[in-house]
Parts: C-alpha cells; sequence; structure tokens
C-alpha cells in the first residue's frame, strides 16, 4: 500500500485540524468528499486505513487521529490528538486562568459523581471560590456555554458531562489525576463515567450504559461479566442515528479549513 500522503489526505487533516472532533458518519463522508475532490481512489470500507497513511505522516509531531466512543449514545467519533499535552494546559490559549480553573473544578465535579454528570448550579457555585479570579454567575455561564461550543463538555437539561473529545485528549490526565476514582469498563477499556457499576461490593466493574446495551442485547436473565452475579440495573436501548441528519450538519463544515487551535506546553496545577 502508498504510505504517501496525497492531497486528499492532507485536505482530511486540514478539516479534522480545524473541527477537532467528528463523527464515524461525517468521517466517512469527508473521506469520499476528499477523494473524489482530488480524483483519489475512493474505497469505502477502507476509511482506518485511509486515516493510516495520515497518522504515519503525524506520528514524528506527536499528533494522532484517534477512534473513540461517545459515552453518551455509544457513536464513533475520530478526534485530532495532540500527544504531547495530556492535561488541561492544552486550553490555555484559549482560556483565561479562571476560566482553566473553572474547567478544573467542573471535571473534579463531574468525575467524582456517580453518574459522569454535575448540574450547572453546582459548578456556577463554584465560581465564587476561584483562587485565579472570581466570576460573576453570568460570566461563569457564558465561560460554560463555550466549553460546550469548543466541545470540551456536553450539555443537557442543566446537567453537564465531559464530552468525547475531552475524554479521548485527556485520558492519560484523567486515569493520572484520578485514578482513585475514575474505572475503566470492562467491556471497552476506555475511562467510564456515565456507566452502571455491578452491586456486588467483591466485584464492582462498571461497564459504559452503550457497552450494557451491547454486551446485554437479547439478554432476558443478564449477569455480570465478571463475578455471574444478577445484573440489577435497566438495560438501556440505543436507537442508531440516521445519517441524513448528521451529514447535513457536516455539509457545512466540511469545507472550513481555519487553523487549528493553539496550544501551550506550560504546566499548571490542577487546583
Amino acid at each position: 500500500m502508498n504510505r504517501s500522503m496525497g492531497d486528499s489526505h492532507r485536505r482530511f487533516l486540514q478539516t479534522m485540524m480545524s473541527n477537532g472532533i467528528i463523527d464515524n458518519i461525517q468521517a466517512r463522508a469527508l473521506h469520499q468528499h476528499c477523494c473524489e475532490v482530488h480524483s483519489g481512489h475512493y474505497i469505502p470500507d477502507k476509511l482506518d486505513e485511509f486515516i493510516d497513511v495520515i497518522n504515519a505522516q503525524l506520528q514524528p509531531m506527536f499528533m494522532n487521529i484517534r477512534k473513540a466512543m461517545s459515552e453518551e449514545d455509544g457513536l464513533q467519533y475520530y478526534a485530532l490528538v495532540n500527544l504531547t499535552e495530556t492535561d488541561i494546559t492544552r486550553m490555555s490559549s484559549d482560556y483565561a486562568d479562571n476560566e482553566l480553573e473553572l474547567f478544573r473544578k467542573a471535571m473534579d465535579l463531574i468525575v467524582d459523581s456517580e453518574n459522569g454528570t454535575a448540574s450547572s448550579t453546582d459548578i456556577l457555585n463554584c465560581a465564587d471560590t476561584l483562587q485565579t479570579k472570581k466570576l460573576r454567575k453570568k460570566e461563569a455561564e457564558l465561560v460554560l456555554n463555550k466549553f460546550v461550543q469548543d466541545k470540551w463538555l456536553n450539555e443537557k437539561h442543566g446537567e453537564y458531562t465531559l464530552s468525547t473529545r475531552c475524554i479521548t485528549e485527556m485520558d492519560q490526565y484523567i486515569r493520572t489525576m484520578y485514578r482513585d476514582l475514575v474505572k475503566i469498563c470492562h467491556v471497552c477499556h476506555n475511562i467510564a463515567l456515565q456507566s452502571q457499576m455491578c452491586e456486588n461490593p467483591g466485584c464492582g466493574i462498571k461497564m459504559h450504559l452503550p457497552c450494557v446495551a451491547r454486551y446485554f442485547k437479547g439478554r432476558s436473565d443478564p449477569h455480570c461479566p465478571a463475578c455471574s452475579d444478577f445484573w440489577p440495573h435497566e438495560i438501556p436501548e440505543f436507537h442508531r442515528r440516521q445519517s441524513q441528519a448528521s451529514q447535513s450538519q457536516f455539509s457545512s463544515a466540511k469545507e472550513n479549513t481555519a487553523p487549528a487551535p493553539s496550544t501551550s506546553s506550560s504546566r499548571r496545577s490542577r487546583r
């Protein structure tokens, strides 16, 4: 296989640098688009091999396009990850110090929760306790909105969760800083925040909700895959999103070729 990057690969990478993360449907649409625009050889089921060519060139720059699964809906995503920066300092060029402190406190609340969420009320209450510079409630609300817009947090009905981008890019940071709190999904072996836990005190494994749905699909008498105890939780159901909606959302983004966000290598403490 030819391992050199062509114009189609460069166009794909440029769009990834602009968007940071795209879902599987969007990635496949972008793959087709880039190949067709540059008269490349398009093979629908060879997206991962196409990305492997890009990753081979990114390796010396300590960057990588990684697959990731959304904890919320189980959909697959592709994220451009900077491997040289694994903590919140990667965001320092885009946010003020007090905004980064608020993000750290939001992350503390989310990781320390039972269900991987933190309410807007709890996060906003932290704004008045910042050590760097306190934020007024309205200011803090605007900052939280920016975190959501920039795909670091997700928000639904006033509850905030870490986004797929955040978990993917800060995987090592989260595992290190919260090693006594974070558990790994028994099925996919990735960080599990929004999850279900085995209630056997001697077991206590966690599984993402989408992983639970897949593992117990079609089983009327679910038992823990580790200790075989009865799994007492309700088995969630996930319905695959229609590709049409995702393709529509992506049509306006696939030609977005703005420069990638800059990053900083400065180190800051957790709190």
